[in-house]
């Protein structure tokens, strides 16, 4: 697991099993029922964990336009009901250099949830609080989960989080 900071409390970690499409499903409507504005998601994972489908149904629950992977235009931008939602995927990132490059700094100043995929790739890039999401699996094996918050805010969702 790879975590830029340790402000984070052990018993605040939350681990999760999706068995299948529609338990991820779940979890992500879970999450969005929590959002707010300025929030950042920073995911971790292999290719086809599930982070893509983990935002596309987290846009989804804040009536966004379906979602798709960012992969090679960075960031896409999602508006939803009372939300808008800015999807990174940083997959092609050599550095957060790059990402630092199109204006990562007017995003996180944005009031706008921050998703971000691949986020291994960028960890000192990474704002101080935020919550991230480890997802571990794939193909149709079950998706191990583990929800870390940074900061007590997230501390707080991850409490209230109905899993």
């Amino acid at each position: 697991m790879n975590c830029s900071c340790e402000e984070h409390s052990i018993n605040m970690i939350r681990k999760l099993t999706a068995k299948n499409e529609v338990e991820m499903r779940l979890i992500a409507a879970e999450l969005a029922k929590t959002a707010f504005a300025g929030e950042f998601i920073a995911l971790f994972g292999d290719l086809g964990a599930g982070k893509t489908t983990l935002v596309r149904y987290f846009a989804e629950k804040l009536g966004a336009d379906t979602a798709a992977s960012p992969t090679f235009t960075i960031v896409r931008h999602y508006t939803g009901n009372e939300l808008s939602i800015d999807h990174f995927d940083c997959y092609r990132l050599a550095d957060s250099d790059e990402l630092f490059a199109i204006g990562f700094d007017d995003y996180l100043d944005s009031p706008s949830v921050k998703l971000m995929e691949w986020s291994e790739n960028v960890s000192d890039a990474l704002p101080q609080s935020r919550l991230e999401v480890h997802i571990s699996g794939s193909g149709c094996d079950p998706r191990q989960i583990e929800l870390i918050p940074f900061g007590d805010e997230y501390e707080r969702i991850a409490e209230k989080l109905e899993l």
